[in-house]
C-alpha cells in the first residue's frame, strides 16, 4: 500500500482525546488526526519520530493525519484505517501463501443480523484482520494493547462462521518490522485470551504477518509464529 503524497516528518509530542495528537513540524505546533482507538501502549514517547499525511480535502477538520511512529525499535503503522488496505493488496496478489488458491475478495460481508467480517473470499472464507502494534518483548508482537469487547464478539462470530460450514481466518496484522513472533497479550485481556484458545480449538485459522513500514508504502513481509 503506497502513500498518496510524501508523509512529513515531525516529533511527536503528546496525545489526547483519543482522536487528537500534537505534533512538531519545522518548529510549529501541529494538532493531527490520530487513526487509532486503542491505548497505543509503549507508542506514545515526547520527541519520538513520526510520520503525517496531509490531506487535500479542504473540508477536513484536520489537515494532516498520523501514519507512521517510530518506538525506538521499529517504525510502526498506526493507522488501523491502513490495515485492510494492507491485506487485501496481499491477497489480490498471492502474498498471503494460505488464500492464493481463491479468487473473488468482497469486502464488509455481512454475516448473521450483527455482524460484518472484513473479507469474503469466493462466498465461502471469512476473513477478519486486526491490526498489531505493541511490542514489550524483544520481537514478539502483541494483541491486544486494551480490552477489546469488539475483538472478543469477532472471535465469537468467527467460531458461529465455523459451525455454519464456513472457514474462517483472523489474520493479525503487526505493523511493524521488529518482530518474529506473536502472542496475546493474555495479562492485558484474560477474557480475549480464553476466547481466542477456544476459537482455535473450534477451527478458527489465525495467522500473524509482520510488515515493512516506511515513509513510501506500508507492504506485507514475512509470516510470524504464533506462540500460543
Amino acid at each position: 500500500m503506497k502513500f498518496i503524497n510524501d508523509l512529513l516528518h515531525v516529533k511527536f509530542l503528546k496525545r489526547y482525546k483519543r482522536f487528537f495528537v500534537d505534533v512538531l513540524h519545522q518548529n510549529k505546533k501541529l494538532t493531527v488526526h490520530c487513526p487509532n482507538s486503542g491505548s497505543m501502549l509503549g507508542l506514545l514517547n515526547k520527541n519520538s519520530n513520526a510520520w503525517i499525511s496531509e490531506s487535500k480535502n479542504p473540508d477536513r477538520k484536520l489537515k494532516f493525519t498520523l501514519e507512521i511512529l517510530n518506538d525506538g525499535k521499529s517504525n510502526v503503522g498506526i493507522n488501523t484505517i491502513l490495515a485492510n488496505k494492507i491485506i487485501e493488496e496481499a491477497i489480490i496478489n498471492k502474498k498471503v501463501k494460505e488464500l492464493k488458491n481463491y479468487k473473488e475478495v468482497k469486502r464488509e460481508v455481512k454475516f448473521g443480523d450483527h455482524t460484518r467480517f472484513d473479507f469474503c473470499i469466493d462466498n465461502r472464507v471469512f476473513i477478519e484482520v486486526k491490526n498489531v502494534t505493541l511490542c514489550r518483548k524483544k520481537k514478539i508482537a502483541e494483541f491486544p494493547d486494551a480490552i477489546t469487547s469488539r475483538g472478543l464478539k469477532h472471535l465469537e462470530e468467527l467460531q458461529k462462521a465455523t459451525k455454519n460450514g464456513y472457514k474462517s481466518y483472523l489474520i493479525f496484522l503487526v505493523q511493524r518490522e521488529d518482530c518474529n513472533k506473536f502472542k496475546i497479550a493474555e495479562d492485558i485481556d484474560q477474557d480475549y485470551h480464553k476466547e481466542f484458545i477456544k476459537a482455535k480449538k473450534n477451527g478458527v485459522n489465525f495467522l500473524a504477518y509482520s510488515c515493512k513500514v516506511n515513509t513510501k508504502e506500508i507492504f506485507l513481509d514475512n509470516k510470524i509464529k504464533i506462540i500460543f
